[in-house]
């Protein structure tokens, strides 16, 4: 007969979120157990070592931050490199740097200097606000428009509408507005794609994080919670059995999907999600950059990753002969696939504020993280919500 155990906090899910929670739990004298159905902990931060080369197994995953606390936190765990996150475009096999800066205008346009550049956007600008105009249009009404009034027709042409169309699965004059706010343009050469003060990847890899941060916490793999008997008694306090365990918990802290917790009473909620084609190449640096974005709509993938320089820089990365390579392919989800991004559009908006209004009724229930709370997060903005928590 197997034993029923006591812990303050059953996670459900070993994501960053999870994986925050219950370290700071841990520290602070709490018992935690940590449950993920998947066979790895780590959630879409885990990676597959290849051939020596850490491989983000689900996306590539990038951290960058201005909260000193947060670059500390995670540095105190494991120490991170000095990887700047510096994509490329390859539109019909011409490249240009990303973000939107000075090296992509001298591709584009021969220009030399800034005040150049600026005349060259404000040109077309204007040209977008004014064809809106004539057609008695003040505000645009899709992203097409609004692309065309922020960075003007060669940009979005060449390094917006195609990649925005894979990603989205739908062409842009389809797509609301509201989709891009902003477009940052920087007159000066500068491919640093973040604004942010720290950035970089955990040296080995983010298993060394997720790691660090479970150490001395215990944690059950291959465990769906929605296989297991669950109960709540009078108090709120939680009973949960599975084959694996039997836990009594004072609280349970939920990373999973919000939908899926209440049962898709009020419908599913849609996510979009990505496919990987992951090969080993025979090569030893096969694009020269991590990022690489594939602009043009005829190219069916929207990126490709070369995992190797995540964590090599410069000449280490001929050190290991091979290398590896993952395409991305963007594409509408399937019950049964992995929900990546949520859809932000009114229906799903709508449904999701109906399953938050459960979530902020239900005792001793803790909804954390990009899936339990239907929002897309970066990681670093994850681990401060956790670190200002009341734990």
């Amino acid at each position: 007969m197997r034993i029923m155990k006591k812990y303050d906090y059953l996670i459900v899910g070993s994501g960053l979120f999870g994986a925050t929670f219950a370290y700071r739990a841990h520290k602070a004298g709490k018992r935690c157990l940590v449950i993920d159905k998947r066979a790895q902990l780590g959630g879409n931060l885990y990676c597959e070592n290849v051939e020596g080369i850490n491989v983000h197994k689900y996306g590539a995953h990038i951290f960058h931050t201005s909260n000193k606390q947060v670059w500390n936190f995670v540095n105190d765990i494991v120490e991170f490199n000095r990887y700047t996150n510096s994509p490329v475009a390859n539109f019909k096999g011409s490249l240009y740097n990303l973000p939107f800066n000075m090296n992509t205008f001298a591709e584009l346009w021969g220009v030399k200097t800034p005040e150049e550049a600026l005349s060259k956007l404000d040109e077309q600008r204007k040209e977008a606000v004014e064809k809106m105009k004539a057609e008695g249009v003040s505000e645009p009404r899709n992203l097409e428009e609004q692309a065309l009034t922020l960075i003007g027709k060669d940009v979005y042409e060449k390094l917006i509408k195609g990649y925005t169309e894979k990603q989205w699965g739908r062409k842009c004059t389809d797509l609301p507005a509201f989709i891009i706010k902003r477009l940052p343009v920087r007159l000066v050469f500068d491919n640093n794609y973040f604004n942010d003060s720290y950035q970089g990847i955990p040296i080995g890899g983010y298993n060394k994080l997720i790691d660090g941060l479970l150490e001395g916490v215990e944690t059950i793999t291959g465990v769906d919670f929605f296989d297991c008997e669950r109960s709540q008694d009078a108090q709120g306090e939680w009973e949960v059995k599975s084959d694996k365990f039997e836990a009594h918990c004072t609280q349970l802290v939920y990373t999973g999907q919000l939908d899926e917790f209440f049962d898709y009473q009020f419908g599913k909620l849609n996510f979009r999600t990505v496919r990987f084609e992951t090969e080993v190449k025979d090569t030893a640096n096969y694009q020269g950059n991590a990022v690489v974005n594939y602009t043009d709509a005829e190219t069916p993938y929207t990126r490709v990753i070369e995992h190797k320089h995540f964590e090599s820089f410069g000449q280490a990365v001929y050190e290991n002969p091979k290398t590896v390579i993952s395409r991305e392919y963007s594409t509408e989800w399937k019950d049964g696939m992995e929900p990546y991004y949520p859809v932000n559009d009114e229906e799903n908006n709508s449904k999701a504020e109906r399953y938050r209004n459960l979530a902020k009724n239900c005792k001793n229930v803790i909804f954390g993280g990009r899936l339990a709370e239907y929002k897309y997060y970066d990681m670093a903005p994850i681990v401060e919500q956790v670190l200002n928590m009341d734990i």
